[in-house]
């Protein structure tokens, strides 16, 4: 960590909480412990996110090691479901395909420092090739379905990944709300849907969550989806947003085309607060306040 990293904006007596970040994955073998403290060195918690069993369990066993401060995330992530090449700017693998075990992870949701399902939920962008989509869409529905069960049969939150398939999430949500389960309900996270999308979620109890995306410049061959995060963020009531990095993915203007750190969720803080024209401490105690009470922490 430089010096810079500590002075860049006055974050000194501030709390932060990355509700979504992945310090347990390849990216920093050797150095997850590390990459932990220097979270918690720099007054964040954070929420260690499985995508898989693997990932799940590490997960846990961080959060046990931890403990305040540090919590864990257990599910599969719909690209998990089938063996397929994954490529992002921060991150290239092979995924292992693996079918949802819904009381293996129930199980391990039942460990100290579980405090959410998920990574769950639906990704059409990045289907296998050479499977039929629409089976794989409607594999990936029942999935997210069985980690809704759990979801409500434990009394946790969901933490919803979406991937061009807003209405798909958004109906069965809403099916499962309007028949009175999910009632800890949950967070979109990395939230990447238009204004009508969030008032959805936030219609039926959902945190909507912003990431290193909201500092970056408009696309310009399609700046649209720029544009509607911005007043997503401009509009969502204070009591119900949420801060995460998403890590090491997505890292946050200044220090965009490096390895994500959780602690750089204050720069999205900081991005928030401008473009809500609100003090930055104000952000910062909601959206720490909002985390805790999402996660029951």
């Amino acid at each position: 960590m430089s010096e810079k990293d500590t002075v860049e904006l006055p974050f000194k007596y501030f709390m932060f909480f990355d509700t979504h970040t992945h310090l347990h994955f390849n990216a920093y073998q050797g150095e997850t412990d590390e990459a932990i403290k220097r979270a918690l060195d720099n007054q964040t918690w954070v929420l260690l996110v499985g995508t898989q069993q693997s990932t799940s369990e590490l997960a846990v066993e961080l959060a046990e090691k931890f403990g305040q401060g540090v919590y864990a995330a257990v599910g599969l992530h719909p690209i998990h479901l089938h063996e397929q090449e994954y490529d992002v700017e921060e991150s290239s693998f092979r995924t292992r395909a693996e079918k949802f075990d819904y009381d293996y992870y129930k199980k391990l949701a039942g460990r100290p420092g579980v405090v959410a399902i998920g990574e769950t939920g639906l990704d059409y962008f990045h289907l296998p090739k050479g499977l039929d989509p629409e089976a794989v869409k409607k594999e990936q529905q029942e999935t997210f379905r069985r980690h809704c069960d759990l979801a409500n049969e434990l009394n946790l939150p969901l933490n919803v990944h979406c991937r061009e398939a807003q209405e798909d999430i958004l109906n069965i949500l809403e099916e499962y709300a309007a028949a009175g389960k999910l009632r800890k309900r949950g967070v979109a996270h990395c939230f990447a849907g238009n204004w009508s999308h969030a008032q959805r979620y936030l219609k039926i109890g959902f945190y909507i969550s912003f990431n290193g995306t909201l500092t970056f410049p408009p696309r310009k061959t399609n700046p649209q989806p720029t544009f509607d995060l911005i007043e997503v963020a401009k509009k969502t009531p204070l009591d119900r947003l949420v801060l995460e990095t998403d890590a090491p993915y997505l890292t946050p203007v200044p220090h965009r085309g490096k390895r994500n750190e959780s602690y750089y969720v204050k720069f999205t803080a900081a991005k928030l607060a401008e473009l809500r024209k609100a003090p930055l401490q104000e952000i910062e105690e909601a959206a720490f306040a909002n985390a805790r009470h999402l996660l029951n922490v």
